[in-house]
């Protein structure tokens, strides 16, 4: 029998075999002959085929040699979702519809509560049809059917109803936000920096005025005579002419001697001098809002922004000049900043 003997120190304990690489030179294979080397070529292409197996992520995307068919890959990240401004929609229709989620909880809760009670009297009458015996109380089984079908049916009218209109200003406040985005430039030349419409938010009533460049002007004639009065309203107007002629709209003479009325032609002066910019973005925004509207995408309208920056009212012709100095409160003294949001209904 053969003896095993364990211990740190035995003297038959087996020798790790030694690897390859640090085997003596003895026992290596001695290199080919110059006569029996092999060609230089099968070499290199067997290490560029290593190589090429190995490739890094850079060379995938390298442009291909001349005459190789192009090779598309995906893209390493997907595209980013437009899921900034319906969030922000979101949280703008919660805090203007507050109570909004609890009633949809609540009739969703009615609405299961309906539906399990149906269930449960379906059940009970469906026996009671197919025995005599039971019949007696088939009537009442069959009345609280009906009442709970007619419970499940109201309620889920009124969680439609709600989520149409939840939609609907989710949607209305996420063309604020696109419009908010838009970007103006205060003056007629390139020096000015651009700045995004929604900066104007609590200073300015915006009047946007879009269409070709006669109705533009023939806004800008008629808004003349009530040029103080806009401008105690903090009205600004925001020409777009759609067929790319913008006329010149200058407003000559100026205010009365006293400093006040010099501050009140400084501010009618800039009544009409902020220009678009990126004019395809605001020329996409219009063709939204004519398609929700139906209005012909040709036809000149009038948007009227509130303090908050939120359409207060629109149409098709001319801006009612007159109607917005009779509706709208003045900017000044004790009221002021505290009718922001008294500029009107929210269209």
């Amino acid at each position: 029998m053969r003896t095993r003997r364990y211990g740190l120190h035995s003297a038959r304990t087996r020798k790790p075999p030694v690897p390859r690489w640090r085997r003596p030179s003895g026992l290596l294979p001695p290199p080919p002959s110059p006569s029996h080397a092999l060609p230089s070529a099968p070499r290199s292409t067997s290490r560029c085929q290593c190589l090429a197996s190995h490739r890094s992520p850079a060379t995938e995307h390298a442009a291909p040699a001349s005459g190789a068919p192009l090779r598309t890959s995906p893209p390493l990240l997907p595209p980013p979702l437009r899921t900034a401004a319906s969030s922000m929609a979101k949280i703008r229709s919660e805090v203007l519809s507050p109570f909004r989620s609890v009633r949809m909880f609540f009739y969703l809760a009615f609405m299961a509560s309906g539906a399990l009670g149906g269930l449960i009297a379906l059940t009970r009458l469906l026996p009671a049809l197919s025995d005599p015996a039971r019949a007696a109380g088939a009537a009442d089984t069959l009345k609280g059917l009906g009442i709970d079908v007619a419970a499940v049916s109201l309620f889920a009218f009124l969680y439609s109803r709600e989520s149409r209109a939840k939609d609907a200003q989710v949607a209305r406040l996420a063309r604020e936000e696109r419009l908010s985005r838009l970007k103006l430039r205060a003056g007629a030349g390139d020096v000015a920096r651009p700045f995004a419409l929604g900066e104007l938010r609590g200073t300015a009533r915006l009047v946007i005025v879009a269409g070709p460049g006669e109705f533009v002007a023939e806004s800008f004639r008629r808004s003349q005579p009530l040029l103080r009065e806009l401008a105690e309203r903090a009205v600004l107007a925001v020409p777009f002419a759609t067929d790319g002629n913008t006329p010149e709209l200058r407003i000559d003479g100026g205010g009365d001697e006293d400093g006040v009325g010099d501050e009140l032609a400084r501010r009618s002066k800039r009544l009409w001098q902020l220009t678009p910019v990126y004019t395809t973005e605001w020329a996409q925004w219009l063709d939204d809002q004519k398609k929700l509207a139906g209005v012909p995408p040709d036809s000149p309208v009038y948007l009227s922004l509130r303090m908050d920056g939120r359409v207060r009212g629109s149409g098709v012709g001319y801006p009612p000049w007159q109607a917005f100095v009779a509706q709208l409160p003045p900017v000044k003294g004790m009221w002021s900043g505290l009718l922001d949001g008294m500029d009107g209904r929210v269209l």
